[in-house]
C-alpha cells in the first residue's frame, strides 16, 4: 500500500524581484534575496498597496496592481501557499510595493524619515505626558500599545528606570534636531534636568558620576535604586546602563551646549576609567560590585571580571560618538579608537563561527557559558559593529577596521536574515547544526524593530562610503521591510516584535511600545542616521538640522554641526540662519558655525548637503511666486532626484514659477520634458518664467516650446 499523498497549505510572505509577468496566465516571476526563483499567482482576491509613512493616508493601488509588476521591482507577497509531493503553488492575496515606480523607494525621499521622526517622538509625548506639560515625575517605564499608561503603573509605587528614560531623552532631542520642533526639545531638556536631580549622584571628592539604576515614587517620597535590579545584572552595577545614562543627556548637548552636561559626561567617563577599564589587559568589565567597586568581586557571581559587547562597543552609538561630534575633543576621538581596537583585535570568531564572539573572561578568552547567551548570536550585535566601525574609520581609517565591518557585511545575510520574506533574524546559534548546515534559531523567528535598525545603518553606511551595489541592495531591502511591517498606523510608533512573515506580535512584553527594553531610542536615531546616511551618501540630497545653543556654551562659540563620522570631506555646510535670518560666518569644509554673541539661546537652521553633487535644486515661496534654483547637471541619472524636487517647489500652488538657471551646466532632453509635464499639471494661468540661464541652448528649447517665457531684465552675473 502506497503512502498517502502529503498536503499542505498554509499561509506566508515572500519577499523578491520581478523577473517576468505573464498576463495570459495571470502570474509573474520572483526572485528572492538569495536568487530562489519562484512563480506567484494572481488570480482570485488580490489587493496591493504603497509602503505609506507615520501620518499619511493609505495608498491602496489595488486597481493598477498588474501594470506596477515591472521586471526588477522589488515587492512583498502575502498569500497561501499550497504544497504537495513534488509542488508548490503560491497565490498572492496582498502585495506591497516600497517603490512608487521602480527604483524610487518611499523611504529615499528626502523628507521620508523626518516625518517619521515627528510622528514617533509625538507618540511618546502623547502617552507620558498627555496634559501636554512634560513632568518627568509622570513618566512611567511601560507605554501600551496604544500608547497610554498601564493601570497598574499608576499605583502608589511606581519604578522609574534611568535608561529608559534617558533613551526617550535621546529620542526627543534627535527629533527637535530633524524637525526643529520646540516641544520636543523642550521635553528633552526637562528629561534632562530630571535625570540629573534625581538619577545622579556626582562625587566632588572622586571627580566621578555615577546613575542609579532608577528610583521608586512612593506615598512617603522617593527611594534611590543604587544596583541593578533586572534579572542578568541583578544587585550590580553594569557598564551598559551608566553609559545609556549618558544616552539623552549627550544628545541633549549637542544641541544647547550646557556645560553641566559635558561636566556629567567627562565625570561619568572618570568612572568608566577608574573603575570599570582593565589596565593591564584592555578594554571594560561588564559589571561592578556596589559596595567595593571591585568587577573581580566573588560577589559579582557569573558576572565576576567579564566583559561583553556592550561594556566595550556600546560606547560609540550610545554617546561617545556624540560627544565627539558635539566637542572635536582628542581624548573622545582616542576612546573611539580604543574601543574600535578592541573590537577588531578580540571579537572576531572566524573559521570557528560566522558571528563575532560577545562574552569574554578579563584575559579575552570566551566566555560560552553565560546565562542565556551560552554560545549564541545577538544578530544585530553583529551588524551594530559593521556600522559603528564603518563611523569610526571616517575618523581614524585603519585598514582593520574596513575589513572587519565588510566581512561582516558580507558573511550575514546567510546566517542572521529571512532571504525569503525579509527582515532580520534576533537571536541564533553561533555554530551551524551539524545535520542541516544551518545557525538554528534559538527561541524563535520574530524579528525585532531594533535589530532591523542595526541592519540599515550598516548597509546604508557602507552602501554610502563604498559606493558598493550590494551594500546598497541589502540597505534597501531592510528598509523595505521594516517601513512595510514595523509602522503602527492605528496607534502611532513602531510595533516591538513582528512575526517571520511580517504581521505583528503583541503579546506580553511584546505587546507594549515603552518597556525596560523599548522607549523610543531606536526607533529615532534610526529616522535620523537614515535620513542622514540616505541623503548625504546615496542621494545625493541635502539635510537640514536644528540647534538650540545656549549664551556661551559651546567654548569659543563655536558649534559643530557634522551630522556623523562621515568621511572626511564628504560633506560640508550650504546655507546656515540664526533666529530665521541667513546668517553667514561659518566655516563650510569643517562643519562649524561661529556662533554671534547672545544673552538669548539662538536658534540655528543649518542645512548640510554632499560635497559633491552633480544637481543642487532648492527652492523658495514667497507667497506668490516660487523661485526654483538649479545648479550643476540635470540628466537621466538625477532625474527623479529633480522630479522630486519640482513636485515640492509646485506642491505650495504658485501664482508664477521662476526657474534660476544660471549655475546648470547641462540639462537633458527628459529633464526638459518632465519640465514641460510639470508645466501641464499646474495649469496655464500660472506663469514658467526664466530669469536667468548660462545655456542658451536650453533657453531656446524651454522657450520654443511655448510654455515658458524669458524674463529680459534678468541675466546671469558674469562669474555664474
Amino acid at each position: 500500500m502506497s503512502a498517502p499523498e502529503t498536503r499542505r497549505t498554509y499561509s506566508d510572505s515572500i519577499a523578491g524581484y520581478v523577473t517576468s509577468y505573464d498576463p495570459t496566465r495571470d502570474r509573474f516571476g520572483l526572485r528572492t534575496s538569495d536568487g530562489g526563483e519562484f512563480t506567484i499567482h494572481l488570480e482570485g482576491f488580490l489587493g496591493s498597496q504603497i509602503v505609506r509613512n507615520l501620518g499619511d493616508e493609505s495608498r491602496d493601488t489595488s486597481g493598477a496592481t498588474r501594470d506596477m509588476l515591472a521586471e526588477g521591482r522589488y515587492v512583498f507577497v502575502h498569500g497561501l501557499f499550497h504544497q504537495w509531493d513534488g509542488g508548490e503553488r503560491i497565490e498572492a492575496r496582498q502585495i506591497t510595493f516600497p517603490e512608487e515606480t521602480r527604483g524610487a523607494y518611499v523611504f529615499e525621499k528626502p523628507d521620508w524619515w523626518v516625518q517619521q521622526a515627528s510622528e514617533i517622538a509625538d507618540f511618546y509625548l502623547r502617552g507620558h505626558f498627555p496634559d501636554g506639560v512634560y513632568d518627568w515625575r509622570n513618566f512611567r517605564t511601560k507605554l501600551t500599545l496604544s500608547g497610554t499608561h498601564l493601570p497598574d503603573s499608576a499605583g502608589q509605587d511606581v519604578r522609574q528606570e534611568t535608561d529608559t528614560i534617558s533613551r526617550l531623552v535621546y529620542g526627543l532631542a534627535t527629533a527637535f534636531m530633524l524637525t526643529g520642533e520646540q516641544r520636543f526639545l523642550d521635553a528633552a531638556e526637562s528629561g534632562t534636568d530630571y535625570l540629573r536631580e534625581h538619577m545622579r549622584v556626582s562625587d566632588d571628592r572622586e571627580g566621578i558620576a555615577y546613575w542609579y539604576h532608577g528610583i521608586d515614587i512612593t506615598p512617603a517620597g522617593q527611594r534611590k535604586v543604587f544596583a541593578s535590579e533586572f534579572g542578568d545584572d541583578f544587585d550590580a552595577i553594569p557598564m551598559y546602563e551608566q553609559i545609556y545614562a549618558l544616552a539623552g543627556p549627550t544628545q541633549t548637548y549637542r544641541i544647547t551646549g550646557d556645560p553641566r552636561i559635558l561636566n556629567d559626561i567627562d565625570r561619568t567617563v572618570e568612572l568608566f576609567h577608574r573603575y570599570f577599564k582593565d589596565d593591564e589587559r584592555g578594554g571594560f568589565f561588564s559589571h561592578l560590585d556596589p559596595i567595593t567597586m571591585d568587577p573581580r568581586s566573588d560577589a559579582l557571581g557569573r558576572n565576576r571580571a567579564r566583559k561583553n559587547w556592550n561594556s566595550v562597543g556600546d560606547h560609540a552609538p550610545a554617546y561617545l560618538i556624540n560627544a565627539y561630534l558635539a566637542t572635536g575633543r582628542e581624548d573622545f576621538a582616542a576612546l573611539l579608537e580604543q574601543t574600535a581596537d578592541d573590537i577588531a583585535r578580540h571579537f572576531p570568531d572566524e573559521p570557528a563561527s560566522p558571528f563575532v564572539q560577545e562574552r569574554f573572561h578579563e584575559d579575552w578568552t570566551p566566555d560560552r557559558t553565560w546565562g542565556w547567551q551560552q554560545d549564541r548570536a545577538v544578530v544585530g550585535h553583529n551588524l551594530k559593529i559593521a556600522w559603528n566601525l564603518t563611523r569610526i574609520r571616517s575618523l581614524r581609517d585603519k585598514p582593520e577596521y574596513t575589513a572587519l565591518a565588510e566581512r561582516i557585511a558580507e558573511i550575514m545575510p546567510p546566517v542572521g536574515s529571512d532571504q525569503q520574506r525579509g527582515g532580520w533574524y534576533d537571536v541564533v546559534e553561533r555554530r551551524a547544526d551539524p545535520d542541516s548546515g544551518a545557525h538554528r534559531l534559538v527561541w524563535h523567528d520574530r524579528k525585532a524593530w531594533w535589530q532591523q535598525e542595526q541592519s540599515i545603518l550598516a548597509y546604508l553606511i557602507l552602501a554610502g562610503v563604498s559606493g558598493d551595489p550590494e551594500h546598497k541592495r541589502l540597505g534597501r531591502e531592510a528598509a523595505a521591510f521594516y517601513n512595510a511591517f514595523f509602522l503602527d498606523y492605528d496607534d502611532g510608533g513602531v510595533y516591538f516584535n513582528v512575526l517571520a512573515n511580517g504581521i505583528p506580535y503583541l503579546l506580553g512584553t511584546e505587546r507594549l511600545k515603552g518597556s525596560h527594553s523599548m522607549a523610543g531610542y531606536h526607533a529615532l536615531e534610526l529616522c535620523y542616521l537614515a535620513a542622514a546616511y540616505t541623503n548625504l551618501l546615496i542621494t545625493s540630497s541635502p539635510l537640514t538640522l536644528h540647534f538650540r545653543p545656549l549664551p556661551d556654551s559651546f567654548p569659543g562659540r563655536v558649534l559643530r554641526v557634522s551630522p556623523d563620522l562621515l568621511p572626511e570631506g564628504s560633506v560640508q555646510i550650504d546655507r546656515v540662519w540664526i533666529d530665521d535670518r541667513p546668517y553667514k560666518d561659518f566655516d563650510p569644509k569643517q562643519l562649524t558655525v561661529n556662533l554671534p554673541a547672545s544673552d538669548q539661546p539662538l536658534r540655528v537652521r543649518v542645512v548640510v548637503e554632499p560635497a559633491d553633487m552633480r544637481l543642487r535644486i532648492r527652492s523658495d515661496f514667497d507667497g506668490r511666486t516660487t523661485h526654483i534654483f538649479l545648479e550643476g547637471v540635470v540628466d537621466l541619472e538625477e532625474l527623479e532626484k529633480f522630479r522630486r524636487g519640482m513636485t515640492e517647489a509646485l506642491s505650495v500652488g504658485p501664482e508664477r514659477v521662476e526657474f534660476h538657471l544660471c549655475k546648470v551646466t547641462a540639462i537633458a532632453r527628459p529633464a526638459i520634458n518632465e519640465l514641460l509635464f510639470q508645466r501641464t499639471k499646474v495649469g496655464l494661468d500660472v506663469d514658467f518664467v526664466i530669469v536667468g540661464s548660462a545655456l542658451d541652448e536650453v533657453t531656446q528649447a524651454l522657450v520654443a516650446t511655448d510654455a515658458f517665457v524669458l524674463d529680459p531684465e534678468h541675466s546671469c552675473p558674469q562669474h555664474a
